[in-house]
């Protein structure tokens, strides 16, 4: 089994301290799909899933933990409604 490759973005946001600080304490789940977030803009739930390897329960969990920490802003899609678009918020 191959894990999936991440594309990466300019920007590598979780590297300042005030970030590095605020993801400390949270599970390994959340700390994933946070990395996971940081190299791809906006993604769903089911993609989060799928890019992680994680089950669709622990990515639910993992999101909320982020969104506590308000690391991670969400929104609904536009072209399903029934579908959240996540996108990692740290400056």
């Amino acid at each position: 089994m191959s894990v999936p490759k991440l594309s990466q973005t300019s920007t590598n946001r979780l590297q300042d301290a005030d970030s590095t600080e605020a993801v400390r304490d949270l599970p390994p789940s959340a700390k994933l799909v946070a990395k996971v977030l940081e190299y791809n803009e906006t993604m769903t739930q089911s993609e989060l899933a799928d890019e992680t390897l994680l089950p669709p329960r622990t990515v639910r969990y993992a999101l909320n933990r982020l969104e506590d920490q308000d690391l991670v802003d969400s929104r609904f899609s536009f072209s399903d409604a029934r579908k959240r678009l996540y996108t990692l918020d740290i400056e």
